[in-house]
């Protein structure tokens, strides 16, 4: 049995090899991504000076709008809880888009756009830099990279039948390091012993990065835990939405936000502790700082008209679908247990890199003796 476990450890590995170590190199430069940014841009994320007290929300929406093109939508503003950071006008020209500003002064600080090297990290970790296609195109780079994850589970299984001890008597050696037997040793044990400590760690970020990879196994992963994938339908009424929007293009049409000001104030009265508060013409969410899920949400609707709250989704009522996917996400990224298990999903993403690396080394260096 363990032959044919090292058959496929082994075929699997070598044409997959590669493509295992970008995603797995690509995933460790993105754990710290948000991190570095602010570090890079301080001079647009940070105030040069802090005041007593913020400009109105509306005041500074309509600061932003003149400012940004015709074109260009407002879709909401977002404000922290650090005094010296400057609040965040989202804009519908991207995803991460937005506008940064001075909340005491209205200063235009600049424009929050992903930092170039982050944003090739991500295109190679997603689907290799290929582009989109357009229509009902093959993605031909998110199938390479989704495939080469799923074969990843599997020859991280192998391994483990192939070099788990026949008795527990020899598990303390497979499990050492060796670090003076030579450098053929020392790579032997690090692709060996090093692939048992990982273990876990790379099969639960294999495991919940196929859930963006596949429809059929996130809806089967979903099952799995007694919920529903709503993803598949959501991304096909966004793609319909964006192709209206491209094709009409319309003018700015200003949107109220006379009781934004209201509803934020309302909002850091209710919530001590937070990590954002954005508000929309007719929404405000509030991510919390809750532990093993950073995509915890309470949201609320209000009337635009007199800032009453209509309606409140607290996170903790929300559906099991919704809560298992911001958990997903949160052990991906390694953010479940704070610093300390961001650190270590860095580390283990690098050396998960570095094992199809290793065992590239070991396989020539075999054949060559052979020869």
């Amino acid at each position: 049995m363990r032959k044919l476990f090292q058959k496929i450890h082994l075929w699997l590995s070598i044409p997959f090899g590669l493509i295992i170590t970008l995603t797995c190199f690509s995933g460790a430069m993105l754990v710290f991504e948000d991190e570095i940014t602010l570090l890079v841009n301080q001079d647009i994320y940070y105030v040069d000076q802090t005041g007593e007290q913020h400009l109105p929300a509306d005041s500074l929406i309509r600061i932003a709008e003149k400012e940004l093109p015709a074109e260009i939508q407002i879709t909401g503003i977002t404000f922290f809880p650090d005094a010296e950071r400057t609040c965040l006008i989202s804009t519908s020209k991207s995803k991460r888009s937005a506008l940064a500003v001075d909340p005491y002064t209205g200063e235009i600080k600049g424009m929050q756009e992903r930092l170039p090297f982050f944003s090739t990290m991500f295109g190679l970790h997603r689907w290799l830099l290929d582009s989109r296609p357009d229509g009902e195109g093959i993605f031909w780079g998110k199938i390479i990279v989704g495939t080469s994850t799923l074969l990843f589970v599997i020859i991280l299984v192998s391994g483990i039948i192939i070099w788990w001890p026949r008795t527990m008597r020899n598990l303390k050696n497979r499990l050492c390091i060796k670090t003076s037997a030579g450098w053929r040793r020392f790579w032997y044990d690090l692709h060996v012993a090093g692939g048992m400590y990982a273990l876990i760690v790379l099969l639960a970020l294999a495991l919940t990065g196929l859930t963006w990879s596949f429809s059929w196994y996130r809806t089967g992963f979903y099952k799995l835990f007694g919920a529903e994938s709503q993803k598949q339908s959501t991304t096909q009424t966004t793609n319909k939405e964006k192709q209206g929007k491209e094709q009409q293009k319309p003018a700015r049409q200003t949107a109220d936000y006379s009781h934004a000001q209201k509803i934020l104030e309302r909002m850091r009265t209710t919530y001590s502790d937070y990590r954002q508060i954005t508000i929309t013409p007719n929404t405000a969410s509030v991510s919390l700082k809750q532990p093993g899920n950073q995509k915890a949400t309470d949201r609320y609707t209000y009337n635009s008209n007199n800032g009453q709250i209509i309606q409140a989704n607290k996170y903790a009522e929300t559906a099991r679908s919704g809560k298992l996917k911001g958990w997903i996400y949160t052990i991906h990224v390694g953010s479940w247990g704070g610093l300390t298990t961001r650190v270590i999903t860095f580390l283990l993403s690098l050396f998960g890199a570095s094992l199809p690396l290793t065992g590239y080394y070991l396989w020539i260096r075999k054949h060559i003796r052979k020869r």
